[in-house]
């Protein structure tokens, strides 16, 4: 909870450019997420893991544009990154 709250003091200070830089990383981690999902076929489990990275990524993004406060912009980033991580992670195991 202390790097968290650290973390997130960081990025309510600077939050103009995190935000820019963290739509980088989002996107980055989004679409490499997207494209080891879709290298394991086209059936229905893959398309709801693809909708659900596009959706969340989409999510911080909005947020980032819509200028919401930066309590709901840092978590939408953190929970972008981790469902992009973790889907990540679940598709390279299950292609190998």
């Amino acid at each position: 909870m202390k790097l968290y709250k650290s973390l997130y003091e960081d990025f309510e200070k600077l939050y103009v450019g995190y935000s820019a830089l963290a739509i980088i990383l989002s996107s980055c981690v989004g679409a490499a997420a997207a494209m080891v999902i879709l290298m394991n076929g086209h059936d229905f489990l893959q398309m709801t893991q693809l909708f659900v990275v596009v959706a969340v990524a989409m999510n911080y993004m909005a947020s980032v544009l819509a200028q919401l406060k930066p309590k709901y912009v840092f978590n939408s980033l953190l929970v972008s990154l981790l469902v992009s991580i973790a889907l990540l992670f679940i598709n390279v195991i299950m292609r190998y």
